[in-house]
């Protein structure tokens, strides 16, 4: 980086400038989590990136998971996990742990680094307005034996059913960046743990965001041969998945990414979120950083 002259500085600045331009006054929701969340240096590079938005003047908005940690502290406490497709069976004290360590200590971190770059942030939960009002997620499987459908409890696992983005909007409108911890609560206040892709998406509907950035531990979408899909359309990303090209976890952000667009994002992306300055390549370059749906 020493080696930039600062008249090729200047350049990259100028480039810049209408992307900014095309996202200044916009929401941006960006999905935090994975690779990113535990290493310093990513976390440092995630916070300042998303200062610089802010001080481009976009809307930015974090939510964030914290899976890995969330194991941790249960394991820590001796307190087994059990998962059914791919998503934490959640019991009475499990529920208790996830708040404390999403809406606690995950939080207050990402906070404390955006603060620290120079940012004004702020952190709340779904469960704060509410943000996120919640239902119980019932999952549906077939028994291997009889192929016969049954529901799944996971117990304390919900999926959101009504966003109320209000207080989103004023924090915004009064300089604050929120970082949101994906934890939502039913009409008979009972907290459920809500997976921060769906998350995500949904709040980015609510919003009419401009952009929905979901960090990965990937490039992206990959082809059959492992290279990075640039682009891709709902048709082309059903096909994809129907063939088997996209499986396992990025269906479901992939459908998430879908439904967000289908109800008001202009566009979704999926990005690495291990590379140095993945959301401002993304943003502010011509050739951006991983998937683009829309």
């Amino acid at each position: 980086m020493n080696n930039i002259t600062s008249l090729t500085r200047a350049q990259i600045i100028a480039e810049a400038l209408p992307f900014m331009q095309n996202y200044s006054g916009e929401y941006i929701v960006v999905k935090y989590g994975g690779h990113a969340m535990g290493d310093s240096i990513l976390s440092t590079s995630f916070a300042q990136n998303i200062v610089m938005l802010k001080q481009a003047g976009m809307k930015p908005i974090v939510v964030h998971g914290g899976g890995p940690q969330i194991g941790e502290m249960l394991n820590s406490l001796g307190i087994d996990s059990q998962f059914i497709n791919g998503l934490r069976v959640t019991d009475k004290k499990t529920i208790e742990v996830v708040e404390e360590v999403l809406a606690g200590t995950i939080n207050k971190k990402i906070v404390s680094d955006i603060n620290s770059s120079g940012g004004k942030s702020i952190g709340i939960s779904g469960k704060d307005g509410p943000l996120i009002l919640a239902r119980k997620l019932n999952k549906k499987a077939y028994k291997t034996d009889s192929n016969v459908e049954k529901v799944i409890d996971l117990g304390y696992v919900g999926e959101p059913e009504l966003i109320n983005p209000e207080k989103l909007v004023r924090l915004c409108d009064s300089g604050f960046i929120p970082i949101i911890a994906p934890i939502g609560i039913d009409k008979n206040n009972v907290t459920y743990n809500i997976n921060a892709d769906t998350a995500a998406g949904a709040i980015a509907s609510s919003l009419g965001a401009k952009r929905l950035l979901m960090l990965t531990d990937i490039k992206g979408v990959l082809d059959q041969e492992g290279n990075l899909i640039k682009d891709l359309s709902k048709n082309t990303a059903n096909d994809l998945i129907n063939n088997g090209t996209i499986k396992g976890g990025m269906i479901p952000k992939i459908e998430t990414c879908l439904d967000a667009i289908s109800s008001g994002v202009e566009k979704a992306v999926i990005l690495d979120g291990r590379v140095l300055n993945a959301i401002i390549l993304e943003l502010f370059t011509e050739d951006g950083s991983g998937t683009l749906l829309s």
